[in-house]
């Protein structure tokens, strides 16, 4: 699984990625998380995507060109210092994909 985080720059979203990546590793999954910027977004070059909260306004045009599951981070997500919320999150974020439309 190859999770793309993006932000403005790729700098908040690199301590976020380091976060997901240990907290995914200490849950057993083989999860690569990596940190980009929205030129880093490609079909097929990711399994899901995580967008900045600054780039709240820029989410419906990622999900467009990714082609993959899409979640706009919470503005707090960077006081997740363990990765736990986020991978929880990504979590959420498979889940609800993989769930057929009308299923409770």
């Amino acid at each position: 699984m190859r999770i793309l985080i993006v932000c403005g720059a790729g700098a908040s979203s690199t301590f976020v990625a380091q976060r997901l990546r240990r907290a995914a590793s200490d849950a057993g999954l083989e999860w690569d998380a990596v940190a980009g910027v929205e030129s880093s977004v490609f079909p097929g070059a990711q399994d899901a995507l995580l967008v900045g909260p600054h780039l709240a306004d820029r989410v419906d045009a990622l999900r467009a060109s990714a082609g993959v599951p899409v979640a706009l981070l919470p503005a707090d997500i960077f006081a997740d210092r363990d990765g736990e919320r986020t991978l929880a999150l990504v979590r959420a974020l498979l889940a609800a994909e993989t769930t057929p439309k009308g299923t409770p």
